[in-house]
């Protein structure tokens, strides 16, 4: 070997000397690096695992919110339907009311003109009952030729304007 330009004793020190690294790499950092690498990437596992449970639990809580939000839509659209059925419930009556006592007034002022007019007549029947009995009295008081009679009737009528009943 020494031909070949290799010292024995030099090669089996240098191996040694290379086992011995290599036992004490493997033994001092080798093994604490695989057991740092392990321990990393489990956390890394662990880490994308709890990032999959996140996004999950977040997907179903916008599920949720969605459906929350959907149902709380519909609540709002009924109420408003029903508000707006109280309203028109509430006009209609108003109507109704409305046209309830605008026929009670137009009743109760047909029945006061109707009477009043009654009452009109009757004393315009009562005044021209007072204009014919002083008419009468004047015709019986004197006698009366044709000239008279229209003399007597024309103030009768003067009277009668005179009083407002023309």
């Amino acid at each position: 070997m020494e031909q070949l330009g290799v010292n024995l004793p030099g090669l089996i020190a240098q191996l040694i000397n290379f086992a011995l690294l290599i036992f004490l790499l493997r033994a001092v950092a080798y093994r604490p690096i695989l057991r740092i690498l392990d321990e990393r990437g489990e956390r890394v596992r662990q880490s994308l695992e709890q990032a999959e449970r996140v996004r999950e639990e977040a997907r179903r809580n916008q599920e949720d919110l969605n459906l929350r939000r959907q149902e709380a839509l519909r609540q709002s659209q009924e109420i408003v339907a029903r508000a707006n059925q109280a309203a028109e419930r509430i006009h209609q009556e108003a109507l109704a009311e409305a046209r309830r006592s605008a026929d009670e007034f137009l009743t109760r002022s047909r029945s006061e003109i109707d009477r009043e007019r009654q009452q009109a007549i009757a004393d315009i029947r009562a005044q021209m009952a007072d204009l014919a009995i002083a008419a009468a009295s004047r015709v019986v008081r004197r006698s009366l030729d044709q000239p008279e009679h229209y003399r007597i009737i024309e103030e009768a009528l003067a009277e009668a304007e005179k009083a407002g009943l023309s």
